[in-house]
């Protein structure tokens, strides 16, 4: 009898050690990152390069792709391993930032997609760092459904940008405001600072057929006047607020 109790308890701890196909996998929503050099670098949202002359020179490349391949919520991530970039991909510096790197990004506004250090200045990216006057030059993009970004206005005069600075700035902090979503999805804008720094900021703008609205920290919501800085009627068809 005490034999056949200690062959069951074994079954059971054998069977217990076992796995097959309804072993459930984990998913992981990964941050955008790069690991390079033992240091972890996370994308930049609200900064695209100025410039493709600011691109420096080339510090590696993707050894491994993360999303997809690794469903461990354990691992330990290497140098060489990038959340979103196949294997490949080159990795550069940019031109007096010893803190950031990119890599070409066809999709993003000029091409690149920027990195930086996590242990370096994040902060810097709000837009009330950035240095209004010194701001030389806004462009306006629409994006499309498929993700393209189409640029529907360039700011050079003085007199209009800080006409569009002083509409951003007295936006009205907002952090519950929910959109109208009858009509669909809001119409999405970014908006980009130039100085002369090698990096431009950039914002997002959304409009729900009523409300202009951005997020500059946290919701806030902009005055209709915002719309005298894009096309009266956009490419989706949808009929802007007039003055």
């Amino acid at each position: 009898m005490v034999r056949f109790n200690i062959s069951i308890l074994l079954l059971l701890l054998l069977s217990g050690c076992q796995t097959g196909p309804t072993e459930s996998h984990t998913t992981i929503d990964w941050v955008d990152f790069i690991k390079l050099e033992n240091t972890e670098y996370n994308v930049v949202y609200n900064g695209v390069i100025a410039d493709e002359k600011y691109i420096s020179e080339k510090v590696g490349k993707v050894n491994f792709k993360v999303a997809d391949n690794i469903s461990n919520p354990g691992y330990k991530i290497k140098n060489g391993d990038a959340a979103f970039h196949e294997k490949g991909t080159e990795i550069y510096r940019v031109k007096d930032k010893q803190y950031l790197i990119a890599v070409k990004e066809p999709h993003e506004i000029n091409e690149y997609r920027i990195y930086f250090a996590r242990d370096k200045m994040e902060d810097e990216w709000y837009f009330k760092n950035i240095p209004m006057e010194k701001v030389k030059r806004v462009e306006i993009y629409h994006t499309t459904l498929s993700g393209e970004n189409k640029k529907i206005k360039e700011l050079t005069s003085l007199e209009e940008i800080n006409q569009l600075l002083h509409i951003l700035q007295k936006s009205e902090n907002k952090p519950d405001f929910q959109p109208n979503m009858r009509n669909g999805d809001p119409e999405h804008y970014e908006i980009v600072f130039y100085t002369d720094d090698p990096i431009a900021h950039k914002y997002s703008m959304q409009f729900d057929g009523t409300t202009f609205y951005w997020y500059p920290w946290e919701a806030a919501v902009l005055s209709n006047d915002i719309s005298n800085f894009i096309n009266k009627n956009n490419k989706m068809g949808r009929r802007l607020p007039l003055d």
